[in-house]
């Protein structure tokens, strides 16, 4: 008999995308509309945090207050977590979701109209609310609306979907500018072309609230007494609690130092214009969107937690040649790069932390979560606005690559090293 012959290359990318239309058919009607919602979602999302920076130094301020109003959003994110997350299982997700959107509308609409820093620290506290209102809602929902099976996938094609509209919206925030400026006057680069280009923004943020409206409300379960506050879930599982949330809480304070700068950085040091600072960021986003579709069948093969560790380990050195490469071409090579290994095990690691704790508790470990990850963009951009006025970007990047040394070390401590770190979630789930 003739031996077996193995699948070819193409035979097993034919199983591949078999397998993922397959699970991506499961997804329930709920599902698909968040889809849609995350969309246009993340195209108005692409816009705003290409342009606000800019938009601030536009009109004369520098990058230390521009650092003080997004620690703003990220301290008010940090500190309304935890009522963010009761707020949403007593409203529901459809509600929390609702709220956060038309809260995040008014939001961008009065930093256009209250040019002033009172103006920005008040929209950008408002900012902060939608946001944590819609993270903390996030892992929840798509939770209550998958099965075990297609869980990962959703996931990730929730977060490939946001992202692959960032990737348009950091295109078109990138010629805005210069097309609305052009229309009303002045150059592209002035505090006007970018105030008209955030209304469009706004626009769009009143638009994705339409899928929402299409939600349909999960029916009440009864009451089971068990549910729990977040104090008591901390006393009652501190060491998988710590274990869920600490390499994030790492993770965030070199995240804060670097990402809400990154155009910035690639202005003052490489000297590029906002057209191609926007193609750059589209590509990423782009790149990114290719790294969370790719993870979860990759999670399938290799583990969760082992993508989670390698994907961000891989992306280290991306993150050095980015910082300190004195070509433009080598550090954009290097930024698509890293965004797409250090992102695409984001989604998967969230599946990991839902799956780890019981249904009553999911909205609290989301509000912890959301916590440990606020806490870090909330100071670390304070501290980086400091010391990019003092000293440059070189100290912002070895912090950053600091930080997440060691946050990639604490993954594979605690939850890959030994069979019983794998086991934690298990075993701490076994004695509720």
């Amino acid at each position: 008999m003739f031996p077996e012959r193995p699948p070819s290359r193409w035979s097993r990318l034919g199983l591949t995308l078999s397998l993922y239309r397959d699970k991506v058919i499961r997804f329930r009607p709920n599902a698909r509309l968040y889809l849609l919602f995350a969309a246009v979602n993340g195209a108005a999302f692409g816009i705003f945090r290409l342009l606000f920076n800019f938009y601030v130094l536009s009109l004369g301020y520098d990058e230390a207050l521009l650092g003080r109003l997004l620690t703003t959003t990220s301290l008010v994110a940090l500190l309304s977590a935890l009522p963010a997350g009761y707020v949403s299982d007593r409203l529901g997700r459809k509600p929390a979701f609702l709220l956060s959107s038309v809260a995040a509308t008014g939001s961008v609409l009065g930093i256009v109209l209250w040019r002033d820093a009172t103006g920005f620290y008040a929209m950008n506290v408002v900012m902060g609310l939608a946001q944590s209102l819609s993270g903390v809602s996030f892992g929840p929902f798509l939770m209550e609306n998958s099965g075990e099976e297609e869980r990962t996938y959703l996931f990730s094609f929730a977060s490939g979907t946001g992202m692959i509209a960032t990737f348009a919206g950091n295109w078109l925030g990138g010629q805005l500018p210069t097309w609305l400026g052009q229309e009303i006057g002045p150059t592209g680069a002035s505090s006007s072309a970018y105030a008209f280009s955030l209304l469009v923004v706004a626009a769009l943020l009143a638009l994705a609230i339409v899928p929402l409206l299409l939600l349909r409300r999960r029916e009440f379960r009864e009451r089971t007494g068990r549910e729990v506050s977040p104090f008591a879930y901390t006393r009652r599982h501190p060491v998988l609690l710590g274990k869920l949330v600490g390499p994030m809480f790492i993770t965030s304070l070199g995240a804060g130092l670097l990402m809400p700068f990154m155009n910035v950085f690639f202005r003052h040091v490489h000297g590029s214009a906002d057209s191609t600072i926007g193609t750059l960021f589209a590509t990423g986003s782009l790149a990114m969107a290719i790294g969370l579709l790719l993870a979860p069948p990759l999670a399938d093969r290799f583990g969760k937690i082992q993508i989670v560790v390698l994907s961000q380990a891989f992306s280290v050195p991306f993150l050095a040649l980015l910082g300190f490469a004195p070509w433009f071409w080598v550090s954009a090579f290097a930024y698509l790069v890293r965004l797409a290994l250090m992102n695409m095990a984001n989604p998967v690691y969230q599946a990991f932390v839902m799956e780890h704790v019981e249904e009553e508790s999911r909205a609290t470990v989301a509000s912890l979560v959301s916590m440990s990850w606020s806490f870090g963009w909330a100071f670390s951009p304070t501290v980086s606005g400091w010391l990019q006025v003092s000293y440059g970007f070189n100290p912002v990047f070895l912090g950053t690559i600091g930080s997440y040394i060691f946050a990639i070390y604490l993954y594979w401590r605690f939850f890959w090293s030994t069979p019983e770190n794998n086991r934690v979630g298990q075993s701490a789930l076994e004695k509720v």
